[in-house]
């Protein structure tokens, strides 16, 4: 058989070669256009699901935000009212909530029914890892949980207060701009009275803090603890960072240049009580030697040698309706223990 070319130089082929040729085409090009038909709904089906995953992630953080703006500003309230003649009361600097409840007995304190208010100082937590670790369902289900996060540095500082009852209102810091940035305060207002949760500010190693703290902070939160008892009865909680007098502390005389009890501070102290208010504990048990911290060195809580840097203040007309004011030294986890507290609402 002859073989012929055209003028391209290329073989000529057969009629039935040519239908062979033009079947075996389409045939390829079916099979492209299903590749590339395939390739277009895998595409699809990416862009889909990346679409759906960024939708979700969206989702998240508008629900992180609410749940933000929900701890800031809008709080689960009800009517402040307890059923029973007397409430009993726990403050306790944790030094931080997930340290904390890594030991038995502070998850089982935090978690004990008979106190009807707990208040917390130090969470060292910031709202995204309180919700993405489920703190909150370290404290008992009996409670109505209230949180006050540190807005300028995340795991410092904060405030809790965890209640049977849903105060009336609920108000974070003190309403002054440069006190209010670290989450030291918590007030909620029962029906009878103000509780007032605070980690009052350290004057640092060094006392790089001390003319902040007692020129500043001690005037304007004094200040605003006048404001709540024009109102009602007013009780303030808390780890106040001051060993009031020498009884307070096991070393006074090493530790007259030591923050927390400096003469500055031991005199704004003072003059704080001489305004009306009663330390309850002293005013309870006047020569009775007996601390709330210890320092992790040298196993001070072991040795009875620590500090009284917590206290529970209430203003002196309704200094009788504390009726039992004490220091719970047999509770483990932080360098601080609970200090718990009687309140008879007959006597408000």
């Amino acid at each position: 058989m002859d073989k012929r070319r055209g003028r391209s130089g290329k073989q000529k082929s057969s009629p039935e070669r040519n239908d062979e040729e033009e079947e075996e085409f389409v045939v390829k090009s079916k099979g492209k256009q299903q590749k590339g038909k395939k390739k277009t709904e895998d595409n699809e089906g990416k862009k889909s699901a990346q679409k759906i995953e960024k939708q979700q992630k969206v989702k998240e953080v508008e629900k992180k935000v609410k749940q933000v703006n929900q701890a800031d500003e809008k709080f689960d309230l009800g009517d402040g009212r307890f059923s029973t003649p007397t409430v009993k009361i726990s403050s306790w600097n944790i030094n931080g909530i997930r340290a904390v409840t890594k030991h038995e007995s502070a998850v089982q304190y935090l978690n004990d029914s008979k106190f009807d208010i707990i208040c917390l100082n130090e969470l060292k937590a910031d709202q995204d890892v309180f919700d993405k670790e489920n703190l909150g369902a370290k404290f008992g289900k009996h409670y109505f949980l209230y949180l006050n996060f540190c807005k300028s540095k995340a795991g410092y500082s904060g405030v809790a207060i965890a209640s049977k009852v849903k105060p009336l209102s609920v108000k974070c810091d003190i309403g002054v701009d440069k006190h209010d940035q670290e989450g030291r305060t918590l007030t909620a207002e029962f029906e009878q009275f103000y509780l007032v949760s605070c980690y009052v500010p350290n004057s640092g190693q060094k006392l790089e803090r001390l003319d902040y703290r007692t020129k500043e902070w001690d005037i304007d939160f004094q200040n605003y603890l006048e404001g709540l008892r024009k109102k009602k009865p007013t009780i303030l909680c808390g780890d106040l960072n001051v060993a009031h007098h020498e009884i307070d502390l096991s070393n006074p005389a090493g530790n007259k240049k030591t923050a927390g009890f400096t003469l500055q501070e031991r005199d704004q102290f003072s003059n704080y009580l001489q305004k009306g208010w009663v330390d309850s504990f002293r005013h309870l048990h006047p020569k009775e030697v007996k601390y709330s911290f210890f320092s992790a060195r040298s196993n001070s809580r072991s040795q009875n040698k620590g500090w009284r840097l917590d206290y529970f203040i209430i203003n002196k007309e309704a200094s009788d309706a504390i009726t039992v004011s004490d220091i719970n030294l047999t509770v483990e986890g932080s360098d601080h223990v609970p200090i718990e507290c009687e309140v008879d609402l007959r006597k408000l």
